[in-house]
């Protein structure tokens, strides 16, 4: 080829590619300012379905100013298209525009904590970059939209708090992304889906204050990356799966339903890492395992309120506790060695409630109980064969406000100490064998010479 029409093809070439920028180039921006009106008109059509905005969070959007810029509202840095509305905790009320589903960009939408009404609007299942989906606290009405199924990149889903009806839509199963699921406290009812089970990335899953039955299925095992389940209060029956407890949990909440059943033996081997125990109000038997006090990570105890029968194991490892609520049970055997297991709590360094009532347990209070942590408030020992006189280091537990020692078989003198409970602001000692007159120390006395409250 000669020279010159080389030069002439390069030249050529070169003008056509100029000739296509300068074309194409104010196409892509009319376009993105196209794009970016129907962001701001989708906005202002969400504003113009809140009824009360008490905190003029919204005051900012109007059509002066640029929609990025405005309260809540988050857009992308190459594009200036919305990707994020948050405007949790505003106290905002009214319902949810369905031009909401018109900002395809969105990966997150957290409205929760206000007073929405209404239903979910179908076209959030148009925002197939989303998220995060947080509208949980508020006043939603309905049921769950069957097409969140288009939401398919969906890692958390938190509807909870609402007045959603309805089964949980089979649909749900599909979010295979999700890594924490939350539907509580709604009036769903139907059953616990066993789809859940085939949800790999599950992490966290809460259906608990909702109208459920039928049993816990045994699919859930197979959630090898779930730590948190909660499943009460419901209308849940049967017994635990044993494929539960194949699952590293750190939170375990069953309370609330007709569960039934003894708890196996290797609980707290199988659960090394639970921080949050809840099986009250349910039919337990049987006694609470030994192994319990190998799950050194526990905070919260609860297993009141069920048909637990025995001698409580000591939980001298226990040394996280918080709560411990043990109450309304058959534990103990009425005889001078069942309180023993007090003295296993003085590790229990944070111990904030203690709840025993309405038991079995017999014996006195040992001394041991002067070493309990100062920072119990609670301590429930109503309704049980106790005997003897109140020791005087209760006086040592500074901070209790509520001291619950009626319906036991208690004598003696009121102990003077007890003046030394300041923080005190509910006493109750009816129904016992005391003798003589309550402390002045303990303020204004009630007429009942037996109980102060």
């Amino acid at each position: 080829m000669e020279p010159h029409k080389v030069s002439s093809l390069q030249f050529s070439s070169s003008c056509r590619l100029f000739f296509t920028c300068a074309v194409l180039l104010p196409c892509i921006s009319l376009v993105s300012s196209a794009n970016n009106k129907t962001d701001k008109l989708a906005l202002l059509a969400f504003k113009a379905a809140i009824t009360e905005d008490p905190l003029g969070a919204l005051n900012s959007w109007n059509h002066t100013t640029d929609h990025c810029g405005w309260y809540g509202v988050t857009c992308g840095r190459l594009h200036s298209r919305v990707t994020g509305l948050d405007l949790q905790h505003l106290k905002l009320s009214g319902s949810i525009s369905p031009h909401i589903g018109n900002l395809s960009f969105l990966r997150f939408l957290m409205l929760n904590n206000n007073s929405f009404n209404h239903e979910i609007p179908q076209q959030v299942s148009h925002l197939h970059s989303l998220r995060i989906l947080q509208l949980f606290v508020n006043a939603l009405e309905g049921e769950i939209p069957r097409n969140l199924s288009g939401c398919a990149r969906l890692t958390l889903l938190r509807l909870g708090h609402n007045r959603l009806v309805g089964e949980i839509p089979v649909e749900v199963g599909s979010l295979l992304e999700l890594e924490g699921l939350s539907f509580a406290w709604n009036y769903l009812t139907g059953t616990v889906p066993s789809y859940i089970g085939n949800m790999p990335s599950l992490q966290a899953l809460s259906l608990a204050g909702n109208e459920l039955g039928g049993k816990i299925p045994r699919v859930l095992g197979k959630l090898t990356k779930l730590k948190k389940l909660g499943l009460g209060p419901n209308r849940l029956s049967g017994t635990i799966p044993p494929s539960i407890f194949n699952l590293s949990l750190t939170v375990f909440d069953i309370g609330g339903n007709h569960i039934g059943g003894n708890l196996p033996a290797n609980i707290g081997f199988a659960f090394p890492n639970i921080e949050i125990f809840t099986i009250s109000s349910n039919r337990f038997s049987g006694a609470i395992p030994r192994s319990m006090s190998n799950a050194t990570a526990l905070l919260w105890l609860q297993v009141n309120e069920n048909q637990l029968s025995g001698n409580m194991p000591p939980l001298d490892r226990l040394n996280k506790l918080k709560i411990l609520l043990i109450g309304s049970n058959y534990l103990g055997s009425g005889g001078y060695g069942d309180s023993s297991f007090f003295c296993s709590l003085t590790n229990s360094t944070s111990l904030l409630r203690l709840d025993i009532q309405s038991n079995n347990f017999g014996g006195t209070l040992p001394e041991c109980i002067s070493n309990f942590s100062v920072t119990l408030s609670e301590l429930w020992l109503a309704k049980n064969p106790l005997f003897g006189t109140i020791p005087r280091a209760l006086g040592n537990l500074v901070n209790l406000e509520r001291l619950f020692l009626d319906h036991s078989k208690f004598s003696g003198i009121v102990p003077s100490v007890l003046g030394n409970l300041h923080n005190l602001v509910e006493l109750d000692l009816s129904h016992n064998k005391f003798s003589g007159a309550i402390p002045s120390s303990l303020g204004k006395a009630s007429t009942t010479p037996s109980r102060t409250q």
